[in-house]
């Protein structure tokens, strides 16, 4: 098994905290929306006594909400008692900004990279995209193998087995929801659902969709290569296709894109970024350039872009 070579030092694992509910369409803007004053939202909102009035949900799913407001970087865990909005979050959730109601898929794509990109508050989710390679599997074939990857990132921590279980069923329901019977809570749509990245292709029998994605903008591709530069490679002017194609975090990986596509959206970059960044395939040596330190504002402007 590979190590976590993309994952911070000091990264935190999580396997727990959605309480078992899967990301709805609206829960990040619901949180977005709690905010009292510009760009901060109190950690009580999520525990008062009106906090299942003011969501329209039951407790566990305030508690989810919460969960998944922190893993997607909506909100962020700055103080003892107010959540700070971050600012991308700013520019997408607010009234009047890019997707205030999470209707374009750019902001599902964004929030994948979040949770099986970095893994922020997703530890399965980095796992599965990251460090499962067969291109099918049952949800049993997950759980010995995820179970020491934990192990590698905390050998003294213990974890459950049914904690890790449904750590498992939460991410893979995530993009690929139940069918059958049950209660229409159970089978809302998820929000990451529409990417098409993982199907049932039986009961409990799950494959990878791989190859190129339509509705994957070349703004959020832009802005995961630069996240993935920053983390695996920061101070190197160039990095190789297949770093970027194969690499563990690498764009190519966490959306599953074929060689080709991953070619084609390269191709694409110096038109997109004004020269900023440049594809070279000289001699058999495929790389991308980069001409300029990137800012947070330069990112910023990849992920507008996906939305114009």
């Amino acid at each position: 098994m590979m190590n976590a070579k993309i994952l911070p030092e000091g990264y935190t694992a999580h396997f727990s905290g959605h309480e078992t509910f899967p990301l709805r369409q609206m829960w990040l803007k619901k949180a977005f929306d709690q905010s009292v004053q510009a760009g901060t939202v109190p950690k009580s909102t999520f525990t008062a006594e009106n906090a299942i009035a003011e969501f329209g949900v039951g407790k566990n799913m305030v508690a989810s909400i919460r969960h998944w407001a922190l893993a997607c970087d909506v909100l962020r865990d700055t103080s003892p008692s107010e959540y700070s909005i971050s600012p991308i979050a700013n520019e997408i959730f607010r009234d009047g900004g890019l997707d205030p109601y999470s209707e374009n898929p750019s902001t599902a794509w964004y929030v994948h990279w979040w949770l099986a990109g970095k893994g922020n508050r997703a530890t399965t989710w980095y796992w599965l995209f990251n460090h499962v390679t067969a291109p099918s599997f049952t949800r049993d074939d997950l759980e010995a193998p995820l179970a020491d990857f934990a192990r590698t990132l905390d050998p003294k921590r213990k974890l459950s087995t049914s904690t890790l279980s449904r750590d498992i069923d939460t991410c893979l329901r995530s993009y690929a929801p139940r069918s059958g019977a049950g209660t229409p809570e159970d089978f809302a749509e998820p929000m990451l659902g529409e990417l098409g990245l993982i199907s049932e292709e039986h009961k409990s029998h799950f494959a990878f969709r791989r190859g190129p994605k339509a509705t994957l903008d070349d703004g959020i591709f832009a802005f995961a290569l630069l996240d993935f530069w920053d983390n695996s490679a920061k101070g190197l002017s160039s990095l190789a296709f297949e770093a970027i194609a194969y690499g563990e975090g690498s764009p190519g990986r966490v959306f599953k894109l074929d060689e080709d596509s991953v070619a084609q959206r390269l191709l694409a970059l110096g038109d997109l970024t004004n020269n900023a960044l440049s594809w070279t395939d000289t001699a058999g040596l495929r790389q991308v350039h980069r001409k300029k330190t990137v800012t947070d504002e330069f990112k910023m402007s990849m992920i507008a872009k996906a939305y114009d």
